[in-house]
């Protein structure tokens, strides 16, 4: 459905983005994620045929974004950062002028407006004056007009900026819902937006793609051993770290502040080996009661700050776009 090849944009002297590829399928929530001033917005703005490439292949809807840039955007739905509303119109009078400008048939215009109302939960504020709602409600309001005409593909340039938490938790919900119908390339800086919202990360840093993948694939191929938690009852810590370390495979055990009478470890396992098993089977030979077994990955934040160390060269003089 989105289709980026060797995408390049300068701005003078200046390489915002640099030979990116990658594609999006049709129904997916694709997180594009980056610090602020890695090209994220740049690549935006190339998608929704605001900057031509300066280089590369950019397609949305099996149209070129050179070529047929009027027929990408009737199959788009954008919300830039900033909402684009006018704050002196109700949410109605707003909507309606921008299902008429969306070539939506007039006779469809008001039942549009009142989907896109509901889909994206303003109904109760529709005969609001806009720049009296919160940021909340505006960014709302703001995703109903990129919806309205029913796009394939939605593009979202971080769309839960300046949100309090609960509005950001209730916008991912909101996107959520919009998958399948859609498809959806999320911008953002926002860890657990991605987290919670996406199928697959598209992590870029100084203008370059470092990663491609789904969080959870993201999460295992940076762990080359397995770390495990390991909750333990009816024994004393000493014992169960000396009983813990005698396991075949254990490379470390580290105490961890547990509940009272509960004896609390992080297991580092050796390379390639897995370990869970050998633990659950220690404890229960012991004649213990084990309470909690799981393995702890490497949060996305760990990840994400791996991937985008920058030598210092590189971020010098950088342009944020």
């Amino acid at each position: 459905m989105i289709k980026v090849e060797g995408l390049t944009k300068r701005y003078a002297r200046h390489v915002a983005v640099n030979n990116i590829s990658f594609e999006v399928s049709k129904g997916e929530i694709v997180g594009f994620l980056g610090k602020n001033g890695a090209g994220k917005t740049t690549t935006m703005r190339v998608l929704t045929c605001f900057l031509p490439p300066s280089a590369g292949a950019v397609s949305v809807a099996g149209f070129d974004v050179l070529e047929h840039p009027l027929e990408v955007k009737k199959r788009i739905g954008y919300l830039p950062e900033t909402p684009p509303v006018y704050p002196e119109m109700d949410v109605t009078t707003y909507l309606t002028f921008v299902a008429k400008l969306k070539g939506i048939a007039s006779n469809d215009v008001a039942k549009r407006v009142d989907e896109a109302c509901e889909r994206c939960a303003v109904t109760n504020v529709k005969n609001t004056i806009i720049g009296k709602l919160s940021k909340g409600y505006r960014q709302r309001v703001g995703l109903a007009q990129a919806i309205i005409h029913n796009p394939p593909v939605l593009i979202l340039d971080e769309p839960t900026s300046g949100l309090d938490p609960e509005q950001q938790r209730e916008a991912r919900q909101l996107i959520a819902s919009l998958a399948g119908d859609h498809t959806i390339i999320l911008s953002t800086h926002i860890l657990s937006e991605v987290e919670h919202s996406c199928s697959k990360v598209v992590i870029i840093n100084a203008g370059e793609i470092v990663a491609v993948d789904s969080v959870a694939n993201l999460h295992g191929r940076r762990q080359a051993s397995e770390t495990v938690l390991i909750e333990v009852t009816g024994a004393d810590s000493y014992s169960v770290r000396q009983r813990l370390e005698q396991v075949s495979g254990v490379a470390r055990v580290v105490s961890r502040d547990g509940r009272d009478g509960t004896a609390s470890f992080e297991v580092f396992g050796m390379a390639e080996r897995e370990v869970r098993p050998e633990l659950a089977r220690a404890v229960v030979q012991a004649g213990w009661n084990l309470t909690e077994l799981r393995a702890v990955g490497e949060s996305l934040e760990e990840i994400f700050l791996e991937l985008t160390k920058s030598e210092s060269k590189k971020e010098t003089g950088a342009v944020t776009q």
